[in-house]
C-alpha cells in the first residue's frame, strides 16, 4: 500500500469519527431574519446575501496533498536559523504586572497576544502547541518553538477567542491552561461556549458581533471579519467568527484607549470601513494579520496579502500596529521570510512610514502608552 493512501485512508477515518462526534453537538439554532448574518442553516459574512463560499472538503484535500499549505521553500538559512532571529524565549518575569498606568504586549507567535493593561491580563487565540489541526499529520507543522509553555503564563482574566480553526482555537494549550490552574472569564462569538464545555470549561460567555460586555474599566466588543468557521467535516459555518475590539477608559474624561485584534480575515473595504464608524475614532494599537497568503487564487478568500493589511490599518486609523499570523505554523506557500518583505514593500507603496507596524520577534514584549 502507498504511503500516501495509508495516510488518505487513515485520514478518511479519522474524518468519520470527527464527523460523528460533530452530529452529536449541538445544532445550529441561530437562525434570525431580522439579522442578516443569521441564515437558516449557518452564519455568513458581513454583507453576504447567501452563505458565504466554502472550501469542499476534496479541495482542501486535494490541495493538501499536492502542497498548497506548504511554503515552497524554507527561509534563508533554514527554519533552525530564522528560528533563532525571530523568537527570544519569554519567562514568567517579564510578565510581571506593569506599573500602574502602564500596559505592556507580548506576541506568542501566530495570532497569540497577551495584554496586561490596567491590571488585566488579557489572552487572545493561544496556540503554543507543535502542530494545528486534529492529526499531526494532518495538521500545519509548527516550525518556530513557542516561546512560553501555557504553564509559565501568568494569572489570565480574561480569555478572548476569534474562531474555531485549530490555529486559533487548540484545544491542547487550553487544556494545559485548565490543569495549570487558570480560570478566566472566557468570551467567544456565538456557538461555542458548547465547545469549550464538553472542555471542561465554565465561566464561557457567547457573543454576537456587536455584543459588548464591561468588565471595570474595559469595554470588550465581538466586530465582524471576513472569514468562515469549520472544525470538523459536518460543521462548516455552524459557529460565528470575528475579531475584539477592547476599549480601556482613561481617567480625565479622555478619549478611551482602543485595541483591536481582527482574527482571520480577508479583505472587504465595506466592512472596515463600517467598522471604523461603528468604533467612533482612531485604534491605538491593531494586532494585523499579514501572513498565510498564497496561493492567492485560494487564500484571497481566508487572508489579507500584505498590501490589503495596510489598507486595512489605515482605513482604522491605527496609530500602532503590529505582525501577527506570520512565520509560525506551515499554512501556506509563501516562505516564512517573505512577509517581512512584501510588508516592506507594501507600506512604501502606500507611503506609510515602516514604524507604524512593528515585526516582533515570538516571545519580545513591548511596552505601550496608555
Amino acid at each position: 500500500m502507498p504511503p500516501w493512501f495509508a495516510r488518505l485512508r487513515s485520514g478518511a477515518t479519522a474524518c468519520a469519527l470527527a464527523g460523528l462526534l460533530a452530529a452529536c453537538s449541538s445544532p445550529y439554532h441561530y437562525a434570525d431574519p431580522a439579522r442578516p448574518h443569521h441564515l437558516a442553516d449557518r452564519f455568513t459574512n458581513w454583507g453576504e446575501s447567501g452563505p458565504s463560499p466554502t472550501v469542499p472538503w476534496y479541495e482542501a484535500l486535494g490541495r493538501n496533498l499536492r502542497g498548497d499549505f506548504r511554503p515552497t521553500r524554507e527561509p534563508e538559512g533554514g527554519y533552525a536559523a530564522f528560528a533563532e532571529r525571530w523568537r527570544v524565549p519569554l519567562t514568567p518575569d517579564q510578565l510581571q504586572p506593569p506599573p500602574q498606568g502602564q500596559a505592556r504586549l507580548a506576541w506568542l507567535g501566530h495570532a497569540g497576544v497577551l495584554l496586561q493593561v490596567d491590571g488585566q491580563n488579557v489572552l487572545i487565540d493561544p496556540q503554543l502547541s507543535d502542530y494545528a489541526g486534529p492529526l499531526p499529520w494532518l495538521s500545519a507543522r509548527r516550525r518556530v518553538p513557542a516561546p512560553i509553555a501555557p504553564e509559565e503564563l501568568p494569572r489570565i482574566d480574561l480569555l478572548l477567542v476569534t474562531h474555531n480553526h485549530y490555529d486559533h482555537l487548540d484545544a491542547a494549550t487550553l487544556a494545559r491552561l485548565r490543569a495549570a490552574g487558570q480560570d478566566p472569564r472566557v468570551l467567544v462569538p456565538l456557538g461555542l461556549k458548547a465547545w469549550f464545555e464538553a472542555q471542561g470549561w465554565s465561566g464561557v460567555e457567547e457573543l454576537d458581533w456587536w455584543d459588548t460586555r464591561q468588565l471595570g474599566a474595559l469595554g470588550v466588543m465581538l466586530i465582524p471579519s471576513q472569514h468562515w468557521s469549520k472544525r470538523t467535516p459536518t460543521d462548516t459555518n455552524q459557529t460565528l467568527w470575528g475579531g475584539w475590539a477592547l476599549t480601556w477608559a482613561r481617567p480625565g474624561g479622555a478619549a478611551p484607549w482602543r485595541f483591536v485584534h481582527t482574527g482571520d480575515t480577508a479583505w472587504n473595504p465595506a466592512l472596515y470601513q463600517h467598522i471604523a464608524q461603528r468604533l467612533g475614532g482612531p485604534v491605538d494599537l491593531l494586532a494585523l494579520p499579514v501572513g498565510a497568503y498564497e496561493p492567492r487564487d485560494f487564500m484571497r478568500r481566508h487572508h489579507l496579502n500584505p498590501g490589503e493589511a495596510v489598507q486595512l490599518l489605515q482605513t482604522l486609523q491605527a496609530r500602532q500596529a503590529f505582525g501577527i499570523h506570520w512565520g509560525t505554523f506551515e499554512l501556506s506557500h509563501e516562505p516564512f521570510d517573505q512577509p517581512p518583505r512584501d510588508l516592506a514593500q507594501a507600506l512604501a507603496a502606500q507611503q506609510v512610514a515602516p514604524e507604524r507596524v512593528w515585526l516582533l520577534r515570538q516571545g519580545e514584549t513591548r511596552p505601550l502608552p496608555f
